[in-house]
This record gives C-alpha cells, structure tokens and sequence, in this order.
C-alpha cells in the first residue's frame, strides 16, 4: 500500500526535495548542528539563537510547512529545537530541567494566516519539542495578535515595529506545579527571525504579563 501510494503521492523530502522520505538523513544532520547566537535588526533585549540561516533545508522545511500544509514536519523541526535547547542548557545559557519549569511561547501569528495553513506550525512544532525534553517543559500559546496587524512582507523594519506596537497581547499562562511563577524559564519560539520586530514585541509584551524572557529560539535567521 504504501509503495502505491508513492506512486500516485511521491513522498518528498521537506527539506530539499529529495523523493523518497518525508526528511532525509541529510536534512536531519543539517538541522542538528548546534545553535548559533544572531543579532536581529530590532534588538528585543534578550539572546536571539537560530539553527542556522535561513536556506537550505531550514529554508525548505520553513516553507513546505507555512505555505504546503507539511504537518509532519512538526517532528523533525520540533526535535531539532529540543536538541537545540539541551545544547544551551549544556553551555549554562539556559538553565537545567531540575532548576524549574520550562514554558516554551509560540511567537503569535496572524488569525487568518493560522487559519489558511490549517494551525499554527511553530506552535506544533513546540509541542514536540516540548514532548521530547520532557523534565517539566510545557508549551504555552498565550501570544495572539489584535485586529489591525498587517502582512510583514515588504515592510521595512521601522514599519514591522509599528506594525506590530500594541497589537501582541498575553492571556494568564498556566501556573507551574510549585505556583512560582519568578522559577519560571520562558524561551520564545518562532520558525524565521527576519528583522527582531515580533520577538521584541513578544519580549515586551511578556514583560508586561509579568513573565521574563530568557531568549527566543527560531528555526533560522534571515
């Protein structure tokens, strides 16, 4: 069954392209590399580290899942971030699974964008990762955006930062097992960091919820 499917579905690889497995070997080694520290246009005043930049396969996976409906790619893009976030924990960046709760926040996306992709891919992607470091790591989608934000594509990064001012808004996260909110670790997570405008707005948006940011995390960095 599954060889005929391939012959009418021909399974290619979300990353390259590559037919044959839905993320080839390659791709998995490419995303696996160790995370690099980036400076964003718009500095949102916490570290910025990416995967690598955006081309490749993270370029490919990025747009297979926004803009082709890949959901199985949440796997392969969530497991990478997972690596990624023990890597900073094993640098002391991030601080160690038994120092308190891990709260991973999805950067929010446009109501209408989630909706013609069928979901939120950053947000499944954070559920993997997530699910993969276990140890108390939790995913929390409190991030939206008010009516009014515009398509960032085109803008410069003056407009995204007016695009975006006011317009992220934070519902109540769960609280951790042990009610210490001031225990709790908070990473930022996005597929593509482009100019900084929506992670520094995340940033300070958080803040304003009284939830600190320790860094944001993305897939790649344009």
């Amino acid at each position: 069954m599954r060889a005929l499917l391939d012959l009418v579905l021909p399974i290619e690889c979300g990353g390259c392209g590559r037919p044959g497995s839905g993320w080839c070997d390659s791709c998995r080694r490419a995303l696996a590399d160790v995370p690099v520290e980036v400076c964003p246009r718009v500095d949102p005043g916490v570290p910025v580290w990416a995967l690598g930049p955006y081309s490749g396969p993270r370029r490919g996976a990025v747009i297979a899942a926004k803009e082709r409906g890949r959901r199985d790619l949440a796997d392969p893009l969530g497991l990478a971030l997972a690596h990624a976030i023990e890597a900073l924990r094993r640098w002391g960046e991030l601080a160690s699974p038994r120092s308190g709760s891990l709260f991973l926040v999805p950067a929010p996306t446009r109501p209408r964008a989630a909706r013609s992709r069928g979901g939120d891919p950053v947000l499944r992607s954070a559920r993997v990762a997530a699910h993969a470091l276990g140890d108390g790591s939790r995913v929390a989608p409190i991030l939206s955006m008010r009516r009014g934000v515009r398509d960032s594509v085109g803008l410069s990064a003056t407009q995204r930062q007016e695009n975006l001012a006011g317009r992220i808004r934070a519902s109540a996260p769960a609280q951790p097992r042990n009610g210490d909110v001031s225990r709790l670790e908070v990473v930022l997570v996005d597929d593509v960091v482009t100019t900084g405008a929506t992670a520094a707005e995340s940033v300070r948006t958080l803040a304003s919820s009284g939830l600190c940011v320790t860094g944001v995390l993305v897939v790649a960095a344009a």
